[in-house]
């Protein structure tokens, strides 16, 4: 059997629960192949199930996606061979981890252009942006869009793939030092949401125009101004809460504020299945083929410091994507 090297959380809380632990692995079950992981994407999802934001039963691992090569195969299995260079997004947690069995339904192909850190770095990332600009709101040319951490790992892929349809894009930091980062992913303005007058701010960047669809993963801090920002008949997509939960509201409120559409979608519904998996996969390693999806990796951790990757992500002081080599 192979020894896998794992992250293993036995109680929820900050960034030194997490603990490396070394468990052998068995040979892949029908259906499954062995990967030797070369690659994990880190994603803010995580800071929220180890804090217990999102709680998780107990014992758990943590992480949701990692680039592999595989390395044995289980009965059955002829969609790959041994050497192919694959990845997930929806294989259970357990992604931090130096190898570890997946079942193929699981598996995408990773194109030779785009390697393995890259992959890692954006996937995930790239499939939530993917269902936000192509399924939760179609965005098109002439249409204002607002993003929301557009310095972030997904806001900045966000922006650029609505800039590249022909959005006009506002993108909001939490300081004056990610404007540049959300500048050069693509928002044709930027705005600091720790500010009290972001609304107007983000109003007079538009000349007054309020936004078709708000994209909104900070929720507490701004989901009260995101209905402000839309307009009547407008799309609020909250697909995250950096800063805590949104505060609740009454359904009326969608009403006075314009007929407003209010909608909180998952990348995982949106590939449930192994045919959505597929058709997303390919569209968006379409999109980075195009540059419409570009990748900036802000920092490298090794498994061993995955504890130091949620501290650098928590501390807001990154701008881009985090990838952890086993």
């Amino acid at each position: 059997m192979t020894t896998a090297r794992i992250v293993s959380l036995l109680e929820l809380g900050n960034a030194d629960v997490i603990k490396l632990i070394d468990k052998e692995l068995p040979p892949p079950s029908k259906g499954e192949v062995q990967l030797r992981q070369t690659a994990i994407g880190f994603n803010f999802i995580d800071v929220y199930q180890r804090s217990g934001v999102y709680p998780l039963e107990l014992p758990t691992g943590l992480g949701h996606e990692a680039v592999g090569v595989v390395q044995e195969l289980g009965e059955g299995v002829t969609r790959f061979k041994i050497g192919d260079r694959v990845m997930y997004i929806n294989a259970g947690i357990g992604a931090y981890a130096s190898a570890r069995n997946v079942a193929v339904d699981k598996l995408v192909s990773v194109p030779d252009t785009v390697s393995d850190e890259v992959a890692a770095a954006v996937f995930f990332k790239a499939m939530t942006a993917q269902y936000l600009v192509q399924k939760t709101y179609q965005v098109k040319a002439g249409d204002v869009v607002l993003v929301h951490a557009a310095a972030g790992g997904v806001g900045q892929i966000l922006a650029g793939w609505a800039k590249s349809l022909g959005a006009f894009v506002v993108g909001t930091v939490g300081s004056a030092a990610k404007f540049a980062a959300a500048k050069e992913a693509g928002c044709d303005a930027v705005v600091d949401y720790s500010k009290p007058t972001w609304v107007e701010e983000v109003l007079k960047a538009t000349g007054g125009r309020k936004a078709n669809v708000v994209y909104d993963s900070v929720a507490k801090d701004t989901f009260l101004g995101s209905l402000d920002c839309t307009a009547p008949f407008g799309m609020v997509a909250l697909f995250g809460a950096a800063s805590g939960p949104a505060p609740e509201i009454s359904p009326e409120i969608l009403n006075k504020k314009g007929c407003l559409f209010l909608t909180r979608p998952s990348v995982f519904p949106h590939n449930a299945t192994p045919e959505l998996l597929q058709e997303n996969a390919r569209a968006v390693f379409d999109a980075i083929a195009q540059g419409r999806v570009k990748v900036k990796i802000a920092a490298k951790f090794s498994l061993e410091q995955a504890a130091d990757a949620h501290k650098a992500a928590e501390s807001r002081k990154l701008s881009g994507a985090i990838v952890i080599t086993p």
